[in-house]
Formats: C-alpha cells, sequence, structure tokens
C-alpha cells in the first residue's frame, strides 16, 4: 500500500549520502544496499484520496522506474492454509480454495454485467460461505462470528482469532455498536476536546463558522471520533503509533482491562508483545477532512473498539474466524481479496451479502485492476 513515490525518495536519498565517499553509487538504485519489499500486487493498492483507476495504478511501486532492477522472488505456499499432517482429501479441499482465493485475487472468476455497467464485476459466492438470514443482518452474521460471546466477551484469545469485516468505517461502526451493547460490564463515555488548529490562519471568524458542534460531528478515516465509548473487556485497535519499541503501533489490537479520567489500561494481543500490559494516553491529534479550509486539533484516546474493522485495517493479519459483511460492495482493488484471504481454512469463512432491497444475496462485485499486474509482467 506505500506510494510509489516514498519509495522513490528513499532512493534518491540514498544515492545522494552514498555517493559522497563513492561517487558510482549515485547511478545504482538505492545506492547499492539491497532492499527487500515484500507485498501481493493483488492486495489493496495505495490509497489516493479521490483518485481515479488510472492514479491508483500509476502510485503502484510496479510503475516506478525503479521496478526495472527488482528482481522477482514468488512464494509458493500458502502459510495461513497450511494443514500438515493432514489427510489427502484435506489437502486436496485447501489447495481447491486456495486457487479460488488467487483467481478471485486475479480476476479470473466467471463475472457478470448489471445494468449499464460498463465493466463486468459480479462474482458468484459459493453456497457454503454464504450467512443468509430473514432477520437482522448484523445479528446473524455476529452470531456466525462470535459464537457462545456471553462465555467469551473476555478471553483474549478469543477475541485475537476472530474479526467481521467491512468496506466502510460506517458499516463496521454499527456491528460495534451492537456487540458493545451485548457486553455485560458498565460503560465509559469519553468525549473529546476539540478546536481549530492555530495554524489554520487563512479560517476567519472560525466560532462563527465552525462552532464546537459542527467539529464535534466531523469524522475522519483512521481517526478517533468525537464520542468514544469503552467497557471492560472490550477489544480496541490502536490508530496511531505511540511506541514501536513497544509495540504499540497503528494496527495494533488490544483489549481493554481498566478505563481511567486520563489513561486507558490494554493488554496487547497482537504483533510481538502479545501479553505486555500498557497504558493508553489521550492525545492531541490533528488531520483535514477533504477539501476543509482547517486543520481539525482533537484530544481523545487514539483508538476504536474492532470487534468489526474496515477491509483496508485488516490488511496483514491473520485470524481463524472471519466475517465478511456487505451491506455495500467493495470499490477498490484487492479488497474482496484482502478479505476472503484473512482466514487459515474455509470453514471459518463467512460472508453477508446484501442486495439493494435489503434482502441476503450471493453476487457481490470483485473489483481487480488487470493493469497492475500487466505493469508487473504478471501476465
Amino acid at each position: 500500500m506505500t506510494h510509489r513515490k516514498c519509495f522513490e525518495a528513499v532512493d534518491r536519498t540514498l544515492r545522494d549520502v552514498l555517493s559522497v565517499a563513492n561517487p558510482d553509487l549515485a547511478d545504482i538504485p538505492f545506492g547499492g544496499v539491497v532492499m527487500v519489499l515484500g507485498g501481493d500486487l493483488r492486495q489493496i493498492l495505495p490509497v489516493v484520496e479521490g483518485g481515479t483507476r488510472p492514479q491508483i495504478i500509476d502510485a503502484a511501486i510496479t510503475n516506478s522506474p525503479l521496478w526495472h532492477s527488482v528482481k522477482k522472488l514468488s512464494l509458493s505456499i500458502n502459510m495461513r492454509l497450511g494443514v500438515h499432517g493432514a489427510d489427502t482429501q484435506a489437502q486436496k479441499d485447501v489447495a481447491l480454495f486456495s486457487r479460488w482465493v488467487l483467481d478471485l485475487g486475479e480476476g479470473k472468476l466467471p463475472v457478470t454485467r448489471r445494468g449499464d455497467e460498463v465493466e463486468a464485476s459480479w462474482i458468484q459466492i459459493p453456497d457454503d460461505l454464504l450467512v443468509c438470514t430473514s432477520g437482522d443482518p448484523i445479528a446473524a452474521i455476529v452470531s456466525s462470528v462470535y459464537g457462545d460471546f456471553f462465555h467469551n466477551y473476555l478471553n483474549s484469545g478469543y477475541l485475537q482469532e476472530r474479526a467481521i469485516l467491512a468496506p466502510t468505517n460506517d458499516h463496521a461502526e454499527d456491528i460495534n455498536d451492537h456487540i458493545l451493547a451485548l457486553v455485560p460490564t458498565d460503560s465509559r463515555v469519553y468525549l473529546s476536546a476539540d478546536s481549530i488548529d492555530d495554524s489554520s490562519d487563512s479560517v476567519r471568524d472560525k466560532d462563527v463558522y465552525y462552532p464546537v458542534e459542527y467539529l464535534n460531528a466531523t469524522k475522519i478515516i483512521n481517526f478517533p471520533n468525537h464520542r468514544l465509548t469503552l467497557k471492560v473487556g472490550v477489544p480496541v485497535m490502536l490508530l496511531r503509533n505511540l511506541s514501536q519499541a513497544n509495540g504499540l503501533c497503528n494496527g495494533t489490537r488490544l483489549i481493554v482491562k481498566e478505563l481511567g479520567d486520563r489513561l486507558i489500561e490494554a493488554v496487547i494481543m497482537t504483533g510481538s508483545h502479545v501479553g505486555d500490559t500498557v497504558y493508553i494516553p489521550r492525545i492531541e491529534l490533528l488531520a483535514k477532512k477533504g477539501n476543509a479550509p482547517f486543520v481539525l486539533r482533537r484530544r481523545q484516546f487514539p483508538v476504536r473498539v474492532c470487534y468489526a474493522m474496515t477491509i483496508n485495517k485488516s490488511q496483514g493479519q491473520t485470524m481463524s474466524a472471519v466475517g465478511i459483511y456487505l451491506k455495500g460492495p467493495v470499490f477498490t482493488h484487492g479488497q474482496l481479496y484482502v478479505a476472503v484471504s484473512r482466514v487459515t481454512s474455509r470453514a471459518s469463512l463467512k460472508i453477508l451479502i446484501l442486495d439493494a432491497d435489503g434482502k441476503c444475496g450471493s453476487e457481490t462485485k470483485n473489483i481487480v485492476f488487470p493493469g497492475v499486474f500487466r505493469a508487473a509482467g504478471m501476465t
């Protein structure tokens, strides 16, 4: 998901620094330093806010001049779906599922076109992966992923192994609110202190045009909301890098143990510091929303409840039980592939698809940009 210009900036910096002692290194990628890049072009590409398909593809490392110097090494074993010691039939089933996931990621599954759409992108999901209900769809996907929740809501191992994924933050928040109401402990509400950053000199009459109520209602991607409701035992995801040495990085999942006025005591449940007790402070964060003429300053705990999370946030994680809630279809390259490839077995993947009329369906969009594979020489 890293923009190619970031790699090019590192390349130029290393060439400039290392060529001081050896001028020949100015013409060698990364100044002669061996760089190992790990990634999967089937996954979500660099995020270009409001970008078109050509702009997103252009942001990928495959369209950088550096790509001509890259030696490609391909991994061939799906470590998530490993079944060492399993019988022959189980190994065949895993191989078939692994192939289906790869075909989905490369856009090789049969597709259909709906209405006046220019490009066919709708695929059929196998029946054994679907969750169907005539009742509350959120309750249905929650029960399929968080079975026996009342006996395990404080079990960090149980919470670590499962999550519900959705394309947008709004859909993930709906699920988190539903599960949070099921937790039989007292809740505590934290409200942020919002203001416009003093660096926004161009904003006149800030208090008149942008009252506190407006700032409180502002929601920004990967930014804590004004109103944060937490309970002891609830899993949360960190939204900022606080201390990489202690495992407190953006995307780290933790389970809440105590709720204080200025600190949250939590236990890390993912990464290399699993089991460590840490303290999350309330901090000031700055962010700009779209074309807004000001920078929002918000003092809040940099966490978000994460029984459910966006597909983008799940990238890189592995879980033994995953639900995909598709109230709306995915909207960019690789999202569906990332969602279905988080699991360790086919049986642990459940997908709930809602049609435009609110009924459960079996078809959903799978967006793939073939251009990125052509640029990488994979076709």
